[in-house]
């Protein structure tokens, strides 16, 4: 009998009596579906995706020399109005610069979840705020008006914090808003914030000082012209920098603690989920030894023994990522969290559970199986015939 009619016919017989061994082996597949769906529903975050999303190739944003956030620089009146004079910055049919010198300030709102204060973005635009981004688009109410103490609420905002219905009124340094819209902006990040007239919101908080200036390019190829008028101007100490770019650069931090996260309790409950395996096919092995003797005594190669096992522990195992992926999938996608941003503001985002997760899932899943049915199957290889037939 050749090598693989042997390994066809050894793991045939493992499988076939798995169903005598169904506690011992749902061992293995609950322990994994637990790795998994820990695994997958901590990496299906978002919150990476939704902060990329907000950055374009074509838009640059400009802060003070040396800030490395928003809320960390300040630019004078007299320096927005350089920034924007700049060239390289596409005009609208009135010849003006399509460019928003922006005031961001933080608010406290309570969550819905559960009462808690938590920080929120609300930021000030100038007139050419909205062409610049045009993926804003209003879904409920209206736009706000410039000189009015309005706002419009971002749709991962109004899902996350209380009061932030349309037609609501929330207090800001003693003055009464008014919430007059809803948007949504492609899922990007500015679905978490509310946005209202950079004047008044600078003469709210008695402000003179804007946080950043975003422009629109005349094309990505623009931003070398552009950053080049700032950064060689003697008036300016100012950083440029592409949206992309800047919105990568936030992201990375959070990003790295919540993937940090994923694989070290990941890591921990693999190091059970292992454990677990081996337990389970070394008894398994155990309770076969007579049969695996009596193959080896009417000529099963070793190899064939080693393979049927680690065959046998590589299905459990993906069975189990499969139903763990299946419970991330069912419990968590889709499903609207919140995290602190780079800014320590709230960034709203949607859980998402997809086929590279779930390809990732089982990778891990493969690998625990195949350290945990290694040292059985050798085992099992090394198993002495005649000893074991003794026991018959």
């Amino acid at each position: 009998m050749n090598v693989l009619r042997q390994i066809r016919a050894v793991t045939w017989m493992n499988l076939a009596s798995i169903p005598q061994r169904f506690g011992t082996s749902s061992v293995i597949v609950i322990g994994i579906a637990g790795v998994v769906a820990v695994l997958i529903s901590v990496l299906a975050t978002g919150f990476k995706r939704t902060i990329l999303a907000t950055g374009r190739d074509d838009r640059a944003i400009v802060l003070r020399g040396g800030s490395d956030s928003e809320l960390a620089s300040t630019l004078a009146r007299e320096a927005t109005l350089t920034i924007m004079d700049a060239p390289g910055i596409r005009k609208d049919a009135a010849g003006k610069p399509i460019a928003s010198a922006e005031a961001v300030v933080v608010v406290d709102m309570p969550k819905k979840s559960n009462d808690s204060g938590a920080n929120v973005t609300i930021r000030g635009v100038g007139p050419e705020g909205m062409a610049l981004r045009p993926e804003i688009q209003l879904i409920a109410g209206r736009m706000f008006q410039r000189g009015l103490r309005e706002l419009i609420v971002g749709s991962g905002a109004q899902a996350q914090f209380k009061g932030l219905d349309v037609g609501s009124h929330i207090a800001l340094r003693g003055s009464d808003w008014t919430i007059v819209g809803a948007f949504v902006s492609n899922g990007d990040s500015h679905e978490s914030e509310l946005l209202a007239d950079g004047e008044t919101v600078l003469s709210a908080y008695r402000r003179n000082l804007y946080q950043s200036v975003v422009v629109l390019l005349d094309s990505k190829d623009s931003f070398a012209t552009f950053k080049s008028s700032l950064t060689t101007n003697p008036q300016l100490s100012v950083d440029a920098m592409r949206e992309h770019d800047y919105y990568a650069q936030q992201s990375q931090r959070m990003s790295s603690v919540l993937s940090f996260i994923a694989y070290f309790v990941g890591g921990i409950m693999a190091v059970g989920a292992l454990f677990g395996a081996l337990n389970t096919m070394y008894s398994a092995v155990s309770v076969r030894s007579r049969e695996i003797a009596t193959l080896r005594a009417i000529g099963f190669g070793a190899s064939a023994v080693v393979l049927s096992v680690l065959i046998e522990a590589l299905l459990l195992s993906v069975i189990g990522a499969l139903l763990g992926a299946a419970l991330a999938w069912m419990f968590f996608n889709g499903n609207v969290v919140s995290t602190l941003g780079s800014n320590f503001t709230q960034v709203v985002f949607r859980l998402a559970v997809g086929p590279s997760l779930v390809v990732l899932g089982i990778v891990w899943a493969c690998v625990i199986g195949l350290v945990g049915g290694l040292f059985p199957a050798i085992r099992a290889a090394r198993l002495p015939v005649a000893t074991a037939l003794r026991a018959l």
